[in-house]
Parts: structure tokens; sequence; C-alpha cells
């Protein structure tokens, strides 16, 4: 079983006979029923090999869908926050005279 590492030249031809058994499959019984049978083949297989399923789930879906932070922003603090950069610029450039055309409203 170690020579079926991913990249080996045995997992190849393991995927590759998958695969054309899969095709044949789809040939034989058709699309649907071929879905359904890996479908049914796959619940088995997690009902067979996964020890703590709720557990294996909770952490599954929380992958996916992760949980809601309630944190509150404030939105002043955050607009200073973006801003001091912005203010520490202009005060260093103080002394240069602004064109007339270009003011700040």
């Amino acid at each position: 079983m170690k020579s079926f590492k991913k990249g080996t030249p045995a997992f190849g031809v393991l995927l590759g006979c998958v695969f054309v058994g899969a095709a044949a499959l789809i040939m034989w019984i058709g699309f649907w029923r071929t879905l359904l049978l890996a479908v049914l083949f796959c619940a088995g297989y997690f009902l067979g090999a996964v020890d703590k399923k709720g557990e294996y789930v909770r952490e599954a879906v929380g992958r996916v869908i992760p949980e809601k932070k309630n944190d509150t922003i404030d939105f002043r603090s955050e607009v200073r926050k973006e801003q001091e950069p912005l203010h520490s610029f202009q005060e260093d450039g103080e002394d240069e005279e602004v064109p007339e055309d270009k003011e700040e409203v």
C-alpha cells in the first residue's frame, strides 16, 4: 500500500482504473444511476470510516460556514484610524501654499 502514494505511477494507474470503471458504469447503467451509486458509496464509506461522526460533521460545516462574529464596529474610531496617516501628511506640508484653483472645500 505504500506504493499508492499521490504522485507515484502506481497511484496514476489506480486512478486511471477508477475513471475507466466510472466511464463503463455510465455507459452501462446511465449517468443518474452511476451518480446514485457513487453517492451511496461515499455515504457508506463515511459511515464506516469516520469514528466520531457528529464532531466530524460539525468541523466540516464550520470550515465551510464560519461562526458569526457579533463584534460591533465603532465607525468613528475606524474613520479616525484610517485618516491618521492623512492628517500627519497634511501637517508636514502646512508650509506649502495651495493654489487657488485647488483649494480644499
